[in-house]
């Protein structure tokens, strides 16, 4: 339900920082997006965060992890501080956002033991003790004093370019990094005046920030983004955070605390704790957070997991927090301020937290223009020929993505779906225990289209006469696939992946679930069958689990769940045939992918997953009569024109076909399919 633009809603209040006026508490806060090109932020990476300020963004902070230093090594393709060559690009960067009245701000950073020696110069790692770090396997050279004091020099040099290049201001980063590294005891075990209490560790942060006054001076926005908790035994503890955060205040050096909570220095604790992924709870951290803010005076940001407005509103409502960070909200929908302004918050496409942004570039799993801001516009624009009739079939997430496509461009647009509901494959996809928020990519593009009036009959099978009884201008198949069984011998032996997600599941014995894709839907159905009381072996073809998976993380989210399930998994083995044995039990045959040993196992059932086999009958039916052939113009296709086809004799048509109907892929692919050929038939 739409709300009225209300100008005392919480989230549309103004914060002041210094001379800093943000117009609202929203902020998109520092994050690595893959964009950059030679270490630089160029039109591709301003463009996607040009779009957010065009949404009405108050802060973008960008640059996750930005260099300060040439053994600060560039892992995530950060930007690159280290010389004066970055200045023009911060100058046409700040220019672009403050066109819009947005603030600018960059993260800078060294890495200290959380780079990797093997990437950029090849240089050592350094820090301030020799301890490993798990997720990038760095074992890092103890900083000697001139280290020191060369590192604190690069940090003030990289202010000094930030504010040349008409910023807002910068936070410097602890949480994991080399300043956060010398504030943990796992991470510093000097014995010298950077070592031992807590006072002593806290030296490093505040010579850093010394040098960075002295570089931009006092009336430049400076904050540090902060670890207020390690929550590991032998790491930095809330109370010890708390007296250092308050050692740091009192220096006048700061401005702002952007807090987050946890380590980073493993793929489990990134996912779980600084980036919790779509299996934790939503905004995880806000009573930490609150706890923190109450001890302090400065401003405090915060980000993790903060999805949606409602949230976002009661942590700034409730003083839990000073400014939000929306910002894998912002990738999914940039103009989220924009529409809450508009009283249209029920129109922000959600985030559902797949972390498929963490995997590629910042690229949104169900928003096919972030990222590709320079080639894929958000808006749709008219059609040059609005009124068209074109006629989708299939209403999984390509064919309901094709149909507001059209829609928004102005034609007149039908869409069969033969089930009852909208959503395809999705709604199978959502069955995992936490990964239920994924029918939220459904939920709003059903509303989208309601929103927009188009046709949408459920239940209703189309065959050929079906459609041309439409007199489409344009037709659209997007039916989707079914289980890709057929060259496999003995495959009336198994259950086929849909099957195993939609019938029911079997109460007792033991199962075998094949899985030929490394994407979630084996797991889920592994899942599934284990939680009913099935005794479950999940045997990948791959040489380790989920080589598919859509989302950072997820594959650590599944191993949780079959660890607690008692899944046991193998490897690298690839599925032969299937064969029924007397009784109720079946042999399936393997061959192992690296010593070619004829492996055999026994089980009650044998789930099968291998993809999906294009269900494109109805497309191959009307093909002789299209325009096209069925075939979209590629070249058009890519540099976002119009498709060249005319339809001027009146039983023609334009043919396509989208998603799976066109070949096995996942949820993106097919709304990407969808979005960029609506826009340009």
């Amino acid at each position: 339900m739409n709300r009225p633009p209300r100008s005392h809603d919480p989230l549309l209040q103004p914060l002041r920082i210094r001379h800093l006026v943000l117009k609202n508490r929203i902020m998109s806060t520092s994050h690595a997006s893959g964009l950059t090109e030679g270490g630089l932020p160029l039109e591709r990476y301003q463009r996607y965060h040009e779009e957010k300020a065009i949404g009405g963004i108050g802060l973008s902070m960008f640059g996750g992890s930005s260099v300060v230093s040439r053994d600060s090594s560039n892992v995530f393709a950060q930007i690159d501080l280290t010389d004066d060559r970055i200045i023009p690009c911060f100058q046409a960067f700040s220019e672009r956002m403050h066109r819009h009245g947005a603030a600018l701000m960059c993260q800078l950073t060294h890495m200290g033991r959380r780079g990797s020696p093997y990437t950029s110069d090849w240089l050592s790692t350094i820090a301030p003790s020799r301890v490993r770090e798990t997720l990038h396997r760095s074992i890092p050279r103890e900083m000697d004093h001139s280290d020191i004091a060369r590192t604190i020099r690069d940090f003030g040099h990289a202010a000094r370019r930030c504010r040349e290049g008409g910023l807002d201001g910068i936070e410097t980063l602890a949480g994991g990094h080399l300043i956060g590294q010398f504030l943990s005891p796992m991470t510093n075990r000097r014995t010298d005046e950077y070592g031992g209490s807590i006072e002593n560790r806290c030296r490093f942060a505040l010579e850093v920030h010394e040098e960075i006054r002295r570089q931009v001076g006092h009336d430049f926005v400076v904050g540090i983004r902060y670890v207020i908790n390690e929550a590991l035994e032998g790491g930095l503890t809330s109370a010890d955070a708390l007296t250092a955060a308050k050692i740091l205040e009192a220096s006048g050096l700061i401005d702002f605390f952007n807090v987050v909570y946890g380590r980073m220095d493993t793929a489990a604790a990134l996912a779980d704790d600084n980036m919790p992924t779509m299996y934790a709870r939503s905004a995880p951290w806000l009573s930490a957070v609150a706890s923190f803010k109450r001890e302090v005076s400065l401003p405090v940001f915060h980000a993790a997991k903060i999805a949606d407005l409602a949230s976002a509103r009661y942590a700034v409502s409730e003083n839990m927090l000073d400014l939000v960070g929306m910002t894998r909200a912002h990738i999914a929908d940039p103009h989220i301020v924009k529409k809450l302004m508009a009283g249209e918050e029920d129109r922000v496409r959600p985030c559902v937290g797949a972390s498929f942004c963490r995997s590629h570039q910042s690229a949104c799993i169900h928003n096919p223009s972030t990222g590709r801001e320079t080639w894929i516009a958000h808006e749709v624009d008219p059609a040059p020929r609005p009124g068209r009739k074109v006629v989708v079939i299939g209403g999984g997430v390509a064919g309901v993505g094709a149909a507001r496509g059209a829609a928004l461009r102005g034609d007149d647009v039908v869409l069969f779906e033969a089930s009852p509901k909208l959503g395809g494959q999705v709604l199978l996809a959502h069955m995992g225990s936490w990964r239920k928020d994924l029918i939220g990519i459904v939920d709003w593009r059903a509303n989208e289209l309601s929103r927009l009036d188009v046709d949408v009959r459920t239940g209703a099978y189309a065959d050929v006469s079906v459609v041309l009884a439409e007199h489409p201008d344009v037709v659209i198949v997007a039916t989707g696939g079914m289980p890709d069984l057929d060259d496999l011998p003995g495959n009336e032996h198994c259950t086929s992946a849909f099957d195993a997600l939609t019938m029911h599941v079997p109460t007792s014995g033991s199962a075998l679930v094949y899985d030929g894709t490394g994407r979630h839907v084996a797991a889920t159905c592994t899942e599934r069958y284990a939680q009913a009381g099935i005794d479950v072996e999940l045997i990948t073809l791959d040489r380790c689990f989920g080589e598919e998976l859509e989302g950072r993380g997820d594959d650590i989210g599944w191993q949780r769940r079959f660890n607690e399930l008692k899944v046991s998994l193998r490897h690298d083995l690839r599925l032969q045939r299937v064969e029924r044995l007397p009784g109720k039990k079946r042999r399936a045959w393997f061959t192992h992918e690296l010593t070619s040993e004829v492996v055999c196992l026994d089980a009650d059932h044998v789930v099968v997953e291998r993809g999906m086999m294009p269900v494109d009958e109805l497309f191959h039916e009307l093909r002789s009569e299209s325009v096209n052939d069925g075939k979209p113009d590629l070249d058009c296709l890519l540099l976002g024109k119009a498709q060249p086809w005319t339809t001027a004799e009146p039983a023609s048509y334009e043919l396509y076909r989208i998603g799976d109907a066109e070949s096995s892929r996942n949820i993106h692919a097919a709304i990407f399919d969808a979005f960029r050929l609506a826009r340009t038939m």
